[in-house]
């Protein structure tokens, strides 16, 4: 991560764009000549408070504002504010309830492990196991969840430890087992030691590095991605044109990347698709009993505020191509303006053939190439990483993608034994806990305008059916929250669209934008687990929610050390009606992650995602414009068109 630090004033910046540096200043400026004078406050996030949908479809002169999430280290208390820059003034301060843990700041995870190798009870109790280069030993504080435990108030982290046989040599080969450390950020001190049962430390290696892998393959020759005329997107700000397509781009410290005013030009008209797209939220339950395992389940964004975690991404390594980066700007625990250089890469892609057609009766062919334009980050977590990637394509079609990579946490059993609740890395006793990652994405609709509905289609067999042969798909709309509550179901070959039933399309049908759910996984844990309960989001697949600016997350506000029901649970409760309002579609998904011997000692890269098509959005393929190769560049032969 590169931080560098300025202070210049950005004018003019755009009712979405994310806070410059010089805002986040005056926005902590205001703070601490205010209610967070004392020396003890410290700063989680401090982050654009987005207009509100009526100022912006209005245009109506919007103040800037900003929101922040403070806590205060001396009384543990934590606190959210509202500042209005404009104005100079903190225009409102909020103290949470008692208990309530923001997410983690950056500079606790430091915190943690210096202060864990401090402690005279950790140094005894590693020297007992015959560790005592505490050099070596690495501490990976992760939250500590929710397990029936009263934490008293406390903002605690569960540190499980692994030890290096070098410098360089990869930790997570050698866990410390059955042994935690569970730390008090409150009060900077370690709260208590859980020394169970001492398992041998795993000792063979598993390192990636060059130096261990010996010399690389020579066998793959270079490809070029070239395009002599530059990229066919143009980028004003955080504004971006891409053929049909135009957004903003957003981030936030908890989000990462942000799409905002999604909109696809369809006969010279810019029509609404999405108003806002975020990840926004993510939960990785173990499904492992053992004790240390059993306990692992982390929300990277709701605990971690993953787009803190955001790399500053490499051309030639990360992204290949004509780029474009942006950077991410956030804050550290002191307030200071943080930048995150190339925090997001754009760049377009080939993308095989968008149609093709050979008429065998006239020996010719028509083909056109398809393209994409791919916007995306990528963030560490610990072992792991996440690369998360939205798509659009030029035929109206958008894809999420994660890739899923980094390194297995991973555990110890005795040598010999093999428990069914993972996969044997080696003979040595590391293995890899069978586990889950299952995210949520946000997507407030605006197909052809804010008032939409949705509909669940299924594929049935109709009960009159005399040849035996016939099936045909169903729609049936979803009238309120609790109605909208459902999970996928392959068997029925089932998809959701979201619809405007004002607008219509060629048939006189409503136009609208379908879901495809892929990856459609939800919670193994039993619901009545303590992470079920926290993340019940996980439980389904779908949801649907009437708009309202703060519902944002779906686990809800703070679901670190949260005693579970948070979020989408709650707000359904209400049951609202969602026909023709202004809506917001919540979609898990994940990756259940049986471990392979092959994603060991790092991991490829594992695609996990889905897709939004048009769905009668348009009244014909939006595609038949496209230009041939030839048209494109006139050296690229004549396939295309033709014989």
């Amino acid at each position: 991560m590169t931080i560098s630090i300025e202070t210049q004033t950005v004018v003019g910046a755009h009712p979405l764009d994310p806070l410059s540096r010089a805002e986040i200043t005056r926005a902590v400026a205001i703070l601490k000549n205010g209610p967070a004078a004392a020396e003890t406050f410290r700063f989680i996030s401090v982050e654009l408070r987005e207009p509100s949908k009526h100022a912006l479809r209005a245009g109506s002169e919007t103040e800037r504002e900003a929101d922040s999430v403070l806590i205060d280290r001396g009384t543990g208390n934590a606190f959210e504010a509202i500042v209005n820059l404009d104005a100079g003034i903190v225009s409102k301060w909020t103290q949470l309830a008692s208990g309530v843990q923001p997410p983690f700041m950056l500079d606790e995870f430091a915190e943690c492990e210096i202060n864990c190798k401090k402690d005279p009870r950790v140094v005894e109790a590693l020297a007992a196991r015959g560790l005592t280069n505490l050099d070596l030993v690495c501490f990976e504080p992760w939250s500590v969840g929710w397990f029936g435990e009263d934490a008293q108030g406390r903002r605690l982290m569960r540190a499980l430890v692994f030890v290096r046989q070098d410098p360089d040599d990869s930790p997570y080969a050698h866990p410390i087992e059955n042994f935690v450390v569970i730390y008090d950020l409150s009060s900077g001190t370690v709260a208590r030691v859980e020394d169970a049962e001492a398992i041998p430390v795993p000792a063979a290696a598993g390192n990636y590095l060059p130096k261990y892998v010996g010399p690389a393959r020579t066998d793959l020759k270079p490809i070029s991605i070239t395009q002599p005329e530059g990229a066919s997107y143009t980028v004003t700000g955080n504004h971006v044109q891409w053929a049909d397509w135009s957004f903003r781009v957003g981030f936030t410290p908890r989000e990462g990347l942000v799409l905002h005013q999604l909109k696809f030009r369809n006969k010279g008209t810019d029509r609404s698709v999405i108003n806002r797209a975020s990840l926004a939220e993510m939960v990785v339950p173990y499904g492992d009993p053992a004790p240390v395992q059993a306990k692992k389940n982390a929300f990277d964004s709701g605990e971690y505020n993953i787009g803190n975690m955001a790399n500053s991404l490499k051309l030639g390594c990360d992204c290949l191509g004509e780029i474009k980066y942006f950077d991410g700007i956030t804050t550290d625990s002191h307030g200071n303006p943080m930048t995150i250089e190339n925090a997001i890469c754009m760049h377009e892609e080939d993308d095989s053939i968008m149609w093709k057609h050979f008429d065998f009766r006239e020996g010719t062919a028509e083909v056109r190439r398809s393209r994409k334009l791919v916007i995306s980050f990528i963030a560490t977590v610990a072992n792991y990483e996440y690369a998360f990637y939205w798509h659009l394509f030029l035929d109206g079609s958008i894809e999420f993608l994660v890739k899923a990579t980094g390194i297995l946490s991973t555990a110890a059993q005795n040598p010999g034994e093999k428990t069914p609740y993972g996969q044997a890395l080696n003979n040595d006793g590391l293995y890899g806990p069978i586990h889950q990652h299952l995210f949520n994405v946000r997507m407030d609709f605006e197909v052809d305008g804010p008032l939409n509905s949705v509909y669940e289609v299924d594929t049935e067999t109709p009960a009159d059916n005399p040849t035996f042969t016939a099936f045909r798909a169903v729609d049936r709309l979803l009238e309120t929250e609790q109605a909208a509550i459902r999970k996928a179901d392959s068997s029925k070959h089932r998809f959701w669209k979201v619809a405007n039933r004002d607008s219509k399309n060629l048939v006189n049908e409503s136009v609208a934008y379908r879901l495809i759910p892929t990856n459609a996984i939800t919670l193994a844990a039993d619901e009545r687990s303590h992470v079920s309960q926290r993340a019940q989001f996980a439980r389904n697949n779908l949801w649907v929610t009437a708009y309202d600016r703060a519902e944002r997350f779906p686990a809800g506000e703070f679901p670190n050390q949260s005693t579970g029901g948070d979020g989408l649970p709650a707000w359904t409760l209400a049951d609202r009606n969602i026909v023709d309002q202004d809506l917001v579609v919540w979609y898990t998904f994940g990756m259940h992650h049986v471990v392979r011997l092959e994603d060991w000692p790092v991991m490829p890269r594992q695609n996990i995602g889905f897709m939004l098509e048009p769905h009668g959005f348009f009244d014909e393929n939006p595609t038949l414009n496209l230009p041939t190769s030839e048209e494109i560049a006139t050296n690229t032969g004549t396939c295309c068109s033709g014989h």
